[in-house]
């Protein structure tokens, strides 16, 4: 085999001592939908998280027991699928997952500052925290907005709850509010539920390879029980063998 046929081999994945024929390789990498962990990871921490700022267990020290779980299974777990959506072509799980992630291990970190008095908690007002919030918010709303373009509803619907309630968690950080805390966590719940639903119905769909639990797309025969799941592999505007989503 020449240096050039090599090269080409190279760039194609053929071994280069193997046979080269002059015909191009499409070697599928198939994996598994990122946001199945990513929408889970959210949605149990801050399910968890939200259930007490809402009042319904524990008190104010609460969150220095719950960030430990918080930071692994909604941080680095969250924050891996988001990255894994890059090789899914997801532009909007992969800022999303990425985003609140990295959110979710930096309250992780917040809290175990708080447990060990390296910071003091302020209280009632904790500005520096809101003023986050009103990014959070902010940039979740635009993740609304590119999930609605893609024509998914379920996430949507999860991404424009959830900017609602960072918004109402800004107002309760830079207020001091009680109420404003409690608000925010209901439509953090809210979300939390919708983020579970959509998991569950992405990762049904993928074990049975069809529709079990309506997917939330804006196509309406995207989302019959029991049809079979597109399987396409090919887009006239795309690179063969390569699908890009989840």
């Amino acid at each position: 085999m020449s240096t050039l046929e090599s090269q080409r081999a190279a760039t194609v994945g053929v071994r280069p001592d193997a046979h080269y024929d002059g015909m191009t390789r499409v070697f599928l990498q198939p994996i598994a939908a990122p946001s199945i962990l990513g929408l889970f990871g959210f949605a149990g921490a801050t399910f968890i998280v939200a259930a007490n700022m809402a009042g319904w267990y524990g008190g104010a020290t609460s969150g220095l027991y719950l960030a430990p779980f918080a930071a692994v299974f909604g941080g680095i777990a969250q924050f891996l699928a988001g990255m894994w959506a890059y090789r899914a072509r997801d532009g909007v799980a992969t800022a999303m997952h990425g985003m609140w992630g990295s959110f979710w291990i930096a309250y992780g970190i917040l809290n175990l500052l708080f447990a060990t008095k390296t910071l003091v908690e302020p209280k009632p007002v904790f500005s520096e925290l809101g003023f986050w919030f009103v990014a959070l918010a902010a940039i979740t709303l635009m993740g609304m907005f590119g999930a609605l373009v893609e024509g998914n509803l379920g996430v949507t619907l999860v991404l424009g709850t959830l900017a609602a309630g960072s918004a109402f968690a800004a107002v309760h950080f830079l207020d001091g509010g009680h109420g404003w805390q409690t608000v925010a966590g209901y439509v953090f719940i809210v979300s939390a539920i919708l983020a579970w639903y959509v998991a569950s119905a992405m990762m049904l769909a993928g074990a049975a390879g069809r529709v079990i639990l309506p997917l939330g797309k804006l196509a309406v025969d995207r989302n019959v029980p029991g049809k079979p799941m597109g399987n396409e592999l090919e887009f006239p505007f795309g690179e063969p063998g390569v699908k890009q989503g989840q």
